[in-house]
């Protein structure tokens, strides 16, 4: 099951070179393969096959997409300021340049997009001339492919609209000046991509694979993304724009797009692979947060549709995916980046299903009590247990308790806690929001020095049972909603909602929002229910006091929030803009709107 495809052993292939040979001068370099001797050997299309999927990032960098929207903070204020207040530009597109010194979204932009695509074109190009033993090999690995390039171009519609579409690998002598295809022919090309792929692929075997599900998986986002709002407006959001077609329909009918996504949601439910883990029946609020927990703290479960393992894929390099290290609290040595903000934290509803409110005193007073139990497996908080603290500082909190507040002792004297910026651990690291992440983390592995290695669910089942309300609800088909909504709701241990007309919708997209928060899911969310001015309010979070008794006990504490960082929002943001340098050296492009 837990096949790395990154793992690239030639060690096989490399068998075949022979020892006869003499003259140096000409012989093949062990460490490189021509590519005549590629496009002859199956095992060595195979691994160009895996080198194709590194093209997807891992998110566990240090800078997330989650910390681009409404979900996280960067520590580091000034890396993320540009985004967050919507101000990057063709010339300067911060964290999503292809430059940028930290951060994985500037793997998944389009100069680096475009490179992988390449790649898939190539695999196309060659692979009929291969000849493999067993067609069904053959098969598999064009249905990946078709995935794949199928993937790279629903994440260049979702940060760019159209875009060129490419399905030739060029020449030094080629015309490079493309122009944009619009919108809909892009995800007409996409939808195509996945119904071949998915004809290729089989429907089970190793989930860091592309299957069947995958394909029908991403064909459900991209159409369910397809029929949002954002997408059917004709850029009314930017008056003046001369070509809405490149980041949405002109023409057709909204009702039928959420049809088609209804419909490419229903295609992964019948099949029946794939349930939520650990049933939707939790016989406890104590089991329903072990059962979530421990949805990502495993190498594969019932629930996963398609993985991506978060080895260290550059070896050695210190910004390799850590999500222990990069965002657990720095009392425990952690650097506390990617820190949830207030406005992710609150949206965390009470156990009884109502909606938590610092207006209400008892929840001000306990604001950490009687949550939804996806709270707990979620974020860690203050007064929150975590893991024993590291050697060197155990004597400091044998029990391993989350101190993110200001501690006024009986000499009167004010000491910050260990988990903050200023604390005695570390004094430079840290969350500014009084939250750190507690989702992905293994609470068994000491994350200073050790890496954790468990994938990440590039798509897993609940998403699709909400694809498929969502859909639902575009078509005014309010029970069948329903029926989903609290089916992922019951796995949680939640109420099932009641609600009807706008208000079922809000629900809906507060039960997304935490259901799949920091799976990079939001911040596209945002965009395409054109709520960018809820997305990109300031920045909040808690500021926290209390009384440190003489044995280090803390007691009385009280909570606020507390705006963290300024944000703000430009409709320009709902797309990226196309790079000043692609620009120039391509006339045909047109670039995005408002900018």
């Amino acid at each position: 099951m837990k096949k790395r495809i990154y793992s690239i052993l030639l060690v096989a292939a490399l068998a075949g070179v022979s020892s006869c040979n003499t003259d140096f001068l000409e012989e093949t370099p062990l460490d490189k393969y021509s590519d005549s001797a590629v496009w002859q050997d199956p095992a060595l299309v195979e691994t160009f096959v895996n080198n194709i999927y590194l093209g997807i990032p891992s998110p566990f960098h240090t800078i997330m997409l989650a910390n681009l929207v409404d979900e996280a903070q960067f520590n580091a204020d000034w890396e993320t300021a540009n985004v967050t207040k919507s101000q990057i530009t063709p010339s300067y597109l911060g964290v999503f340049g292809s430059g940028f010194w930290v951060s994985h979204e500037r793997y998944m932009t389009w100069e680096n997009t475009y490179k992988n695509i390449r790649a898939c074109n190539i695999f196309m190009e060659k692979i009929d001339g291969v000849t493999f033993d067993n067609q069904a090999d053959k098969d598999r690995l064009t249905g990946e492919v078709l995935f794949l390039r199928a993937y790279f171009y629903h994440r260049l519609a979702s940060f760019y609209g159209g875009v060129p579409i490419i399905t030739n690998s060029y020449t030094l002598s080629d015309d490079f000046t493309v122009a944009r295809s619009s919108y809909e022919d892009v995800i007409n090309f996409i939808v195509t991509e996945c119904d071949k792929a998915a004809a290729l692929l089989p429907e089970a075997g190793d989930k860091a694979r592309a299957t069947k599900g995958a394909a029908l998986a991403l064909k459900s986002r991209v159409l369910l993304y397809a029929a949002s709002d954002l997408h059917n407006t004709s850029a009314s959001w930017a008056p003046g724009y001369e070509h809405p077609e490149l980041v949405g329909y002109t023409s057709g009918d909204q009702q039928a797009r959420w049809q088609a996504a209804k419909d490419a949601a229903k295609a992964v439910m019948d099949m029946g692979m794939y349930s939520l883990y650990g049933g939707e029946n939790p016989a406890s609020a104590e089991e329903a947060t072990q059962n979530y927990a421990n949805l990502f703290l495993n190498n594969g479960n019932v629930e996963d549709i398609f993985l991506q393992f978060n080895d260290n894929i550059r070896n050695g390099n210190w910004d390799a995916p850590n999500p222990g290290l990069f965002t657990g609290p720095n009392g425990w040595h952690n650097w506390g980046e990617s820190s949830p903000i207030g406005q992710l934290v609150d949206r965390y509803e009470m156990a009884d299903g109502t909606e938590f409110s610092w207006n209400n005193p008892a929840e001000k007073a306990n604001p950490y009590e009687n949550r939804d139990p996806r709270f707990y497996a979620s974020i860690l908080y203050e007064g929150a247990h975590w893991r024993p603290r590291p050697a060197d500082v155990v004597s400091a909190d044998p029990i391993g308790i989350v101190q993110v507040g200001n501690y006024t002792k009986t000499d009167g004297t004010v000491v910050p806690g260990l988990d903050t910026r200023k604390g005695p651990i570390e004094d430079w690291n840290g969350s500014y929001t009084g939250y750190y992440l507690r989702k992905f983390i293994d609470p068994n592995i000491n994350h200073q020095y050790n890496k954790q290695t468990l994938p990440f669910r590039r798509f897993r089942y609940a998403e699709i049972l909400l694809n498929y309300a969502e859909a639902c609800l575009g078509l005014g088909q309010e029970d069948e909603a329903k029926t989903y909504i609290n089916e992922v709701r019951a796995r949680a241990g939640m109420p099932p909602v009641t609600e009807s007309g706008q208000a079922l919708v809000e629900r809906y997209r507060n039960e997304r929002s935490i259901e799949l928060a920091y799976e990079e899911q939001r911040f596209f969310d945002v965009r395409r229910w054109m709520i960018g001015d809820v997305g990109y309010e300031d920045a909040t979070g808690v500021a926290v006091t209390g009384k440190m008794q003489a044995d280090g006990t803390i007691t009385n504490r009280t909570y606020a929030p507390v705006v963290v960082q300024d944000r703000e929002w430009n409709p320009r943001f709902y797309f990226l803009p196309i790079a000043e340098d692609e620009m120039n050296r391509n006339e045909k492009l047109i670039q995005n709107p408002l900018y």
